[in-house]
């Protein structure tokens, strides 16, 4: 019985016409959500490439500031004669 409704189906010049058209909006409607997943998966990675330069920042930044750092209390107390601290 289904076997005889698409075979009717497809005998018909107008359902080809239109199961065409809807394959062809099918098509289109999943190529465009593939875009949008792109592009939101292409959002994260920027987001999480931009959060991991931040961190590497101010990792840099405590880096040169403990490289400046007095070694010693003796050092320490020259700079806070000098002023330099």
């Amino acid at each position: 019985m289904i076997a005889t409704l698409l075979g009717g189906i497809a005998a018909s010049p107008w359902m080809r016409a239109a199961l065409r058209y809807g394959a062809i909006a099918l098509t289109i409607n999943l190529f465009l959500l593939l875009l949008r997943r792109a592009g939101e998966r292409t959002g994260r990675l920027i987001e999480r490439l931009e959060t991991t330069e931040k961190a590497n920042e101010i990792q840099r930044r405590m880096l040169e500031a403990a490289a400046r750092r007095p070694r010693d209390r003796g050092e320490l107390v020259d700079r806070l004669r000098d002023g330099g601290f």
